[in-house]
């Protein structure tokens, strides 16, 4: 089983990603988990203490010259920002934060005690996680990706389907969106909020090409691999939905116009992409493919051998420099909210994190499905599974 920890909180000496599960025989590429890192702390919108930081993995455990040798692999984010102890009490709780519902949970006078692991700055443990796992799937040529296709209620509308031009457009982006259009009236949002002391949200689209049919199970709903996406993505701070394929648009659709008819070739050609459309690369290996993909990759809780697409929307940050109203813990009198340092817009930098946590969940079922102790037994084991599929 593929799993992993975080520990550490956001002014702490450091986080730690502890995984475990992880086969033997993987190069570890340190400087792809770096470069993960820092895109993590880029975005146009982010706040000061994006300066401060220079997020770098440092290997404690589970590797020998370069490899993982299948013991736990433990991950080290230095906090260069280190302050913790010196940092003042927080009595005035944010609205939107945990603040209050952690202190009423474990009884704390000091809202820091929450804030402190609360804090987004916790994904950075979650980005090298889903770093390491990117890793894997690049052994089987799967590639996972994240970017922006909404701010501030301005949307993408041109996102390339081929995966190396989606890249391509999305790095080239300070808003990490694929639709340059698009972007030029989000990034103008952004500003018109920086200058009110607001901020704003929007939404993080993932897709992950070359993904085999048959990752996850529908014979038992913990296993249904689409909740297990939900899960981990809402799990990120400050998003409060999730939605794969169409979404919530299948309930204004006639049946005839969500599902996706199946086709078969016995030589797997892509066909031509409808212009946005991340869908119908045809048939891996097995010839089964499809014109749409209205699913987003996922049937009954099963991968059906389409890009896997999901979507989730991303709440404004609730630390305003116009703070909201609020309660004094102790004296219980109307105060203004505590203002933290804070960005006026992390979505680029959450779609990193969705990323990540979308790559994990994928490999995780990608391991149950063709696990191994070594590398070389995960290829084995899977490249018989693609024969088996292609004699159908």
């Amino acid at each position: 089983m593929l799993r992993y920890l975080t520990a550490g909180e956001s002014h702490g000496k450091c986080l730690i990603a502890v995984v475990e599960g992880l086969p033997a025989g993987l190069k570890i590429d340190t400087e792809t988990m770096n470069a993960e890192l820092v895109r993590r702390q880029g975005g146009y919108g982010r706040g000061p203490r994006m300066k401060i930081e220079k997020d770098e993995v440092e290997l404690l455990s589970g590797t020998r010259k370069g490899l993982s040798i299948g013991s736990p692999v433990s991950l080290k984010i230095r906090n260069l920002d280190y302050s913790i102890e010196d940092l003042p009490e927080l009595t005035r709780a944010r609205p939107g934060h945990a603040d209050l519902a952690g202190a009423m949970k474990h009884g704390f006078h000091d809202m820091r005690n929450v804030l402190e692991r609360a804090s987004a700055r916790e994904t950075a443990a979650r980005v090298a996680a889903g770093a390491l796992t990117k890793t894997l799937l690049k052994e089987f040529n799967i590639d996972v990706l994240g970017y922006v296709v909404g701010i501030g209620g301005f949307l993408a509308t041109a996102i390339p389907g081929d995966p190396q031009e989606l890249q391509r457009c999305r790095d080239s982006s300070p808003l990490y969106c694929p639709d340059k259009e698009a972007e030029r009236g989000m990034m103008g949002r952004i500003k018109e909020a920086e200058k009110a002391g607001d901020t704003v949200g929007g939404i993080i689209e993932v897709a992950a090409f070359g993904v085999p049919p048959g990752l996850g199970s529908y014979a038992q709903w913990t296993e249904r691999l689409d909740g297990r996406l939900a899960r981990a993505v809402m799990a990120v701070q400050a998003i409060k939905g999730v939605e794969i394929g169409l979404g919530f648009e299948v309930a204004e659709r006639l049946g005839s116009l969500v599902h996706d008819e199946i086709f078969y070739d016995k030589i797997p050609l892509s066909p031509p992409l409808e212009k946005g459309d991340i869908g119908a690369l045809k048939g891996l290996t097995s010839g089964f493919y499809r014109k749409t993909n209205n699913a987003g990759g996922l049937e009954g809780g099963v991968t059906n051998g389409e890009p896997v697409v999901l979507r989730a929307a991303m709440k404004p940050i609730p630390t305003l420099r116009k703070p909201l109203s609020s309660v004094e813990l102790s004296s219980k009198t109307p105060v203004q909210a505590a203002a933290e340092r804070s960005d006026v817009c992390a979505v680029p930098a959450a779609s990193v994190v969705v990323e990540a946590v979308v790559a994990f969940e994928l490999a995780s079922a990608f391991l149950e499905k063709f696990g191994g102790d070594s590398l070389q037994e995960v290829k084995r084991n899977y490249t018989g599974y693609l024969g088996q599929i292609k004699g159908l």
